[in-house]
C-alpha cells in the first residue's frame, strides 16, 4: 500500500531537490529523496510513494535503466524530470513505463498539475468493470459506451482504442504504444492509421473535434486522454 500523498523525488541535484521539496510541501505533499538510482530503489520499496519523479542522468546509473527496474515491482505513476529533450528520449521513456515527462528548466505550476493528473488517474485497486471520465462512461462488462448519458455507437477496433485510452487517462501514450496495443505489433509503425480512429472518436465524444479537449496530440510523440472533471 502506498504512502498517501507522498512523492519520492529521485534527482543527483541538491537544489532541484531543495526546490521540490519545498514546492511540494507547500502543495500539502509528504516527500522523500534520492541521490542516486540505488537510493531511489531502496526508497521506492520503503517508503512505497504515490508517486515519483525521476531524473534520468542519475551518477551511477541511467534512469531509465532505473525505470524499468522500478517497474517489476510498482505500478506507482512516475513523471521524468530531464534535461534530454529529443523526441527519440522522451518516446523511450514513456515506452518504458514512466507516466509523463516534463524537460529541465520546467514550470512548478505546470508540474503540480501534472502530478494532480497522475494521480487522479491512478487506481490500483480498482474493481469495476466501470471506467468513467467526465461525461464517459464505458462498461467492459455490457460492452456498452455513453457520453453524456447517451449510448455511443462503436466498431470494436474504436472500442479497443477508448478502451486503452481511458484505462490510462491523464497518460502520454507513443504512437507505437497504442499501435501494438490495439492492433498488433506489425502496425507500430501505420501513424496515419491512428490518426484516421482518433478524429472518429473526437468527432463522437469532443465537443468541437478540430479543438479537441479529451483527446489531445502530444506533437512528434502520441496522444494522451485528458482527465475530465
Amino acid at each position: 500500500m502506498s504512502e498517501p500523498n507522498s512523492i519520492l523525488v529521485i534527482d543527483d541535484e541538491v537544489q532541484i531537490r531543495r526546490l521540490l521539496r519545498i514546492s511540494l510541501e507547500d502543495s500539502g505533499f509528504t516527500v522523500h529523496e534520492a541521490e542516486n538510482a540505488k537510493r531511489g530503489l531502496q526508497e521506492s520499496a520503503n517508503c512505497r510513494p504515490s508517486l515519483i519523479l525521476l531524473d534520468l542522468g542519475l551518477p551511477d546509473e541511467d534512469g531509465l535503466i532505473l525505470l524499468k527496474k522500478l517497474r517489476e515491482f510498482v505500478e506507482t505513476p512516475v513523471i521524468i524530470l530531464s534535461v534530454r529533450n529529443s523526441e527519440k528520449d522522451i518516446i523511450t521513456a514513456l515506452d518504458s513505463g514512466a507516466n509523463d515527462y516534463i524537460t529541465k528548466p520546467f514550470n512548478t505550476g505546470e508540474l503540480l498539475a501534472r502530478i494532480r493528473a497522475c494521480l487522479r488517474s491512478y487506481q490500483p485497486e480498482q474493481k469495476t468493470s466501470v471506467y468513467i471520465n467526465g461525461n464517459i462512461q464505458i462498461d467492459f462488462s455490457a460492452h456498452e459506451v455513453k457520453n453524456k448519458e447517451r449510448i455511443v455507437k462503436l466498431t470494436s477496433t474504436e472500442f479497443s482504442l477508448l478502451a486503452l485510452f481511458i484505462r490510462n487517462a491523464g497518460k502520454v501514450m507513443t504512437h507505437q504504444y497504442i499501435l501494438k496495443e490495439v492492433w498488433g505489433k506489425p502496425f507500430s509503425d501505420e501513424i496515419q492509421y491512428l490518426r484516421v480512429y482518433i478524429a472518429q472518436l473526437r468527432k463522437k465524444f469532443e465537443d468541437d473535434p478540430s479543438r479537441p479537449k479529451i483527446f489531445i496530440t502530444e506533437s512528434g510523440i502520441g496522444y494522451r486522454m485528458l482527465i475530465q472533471e
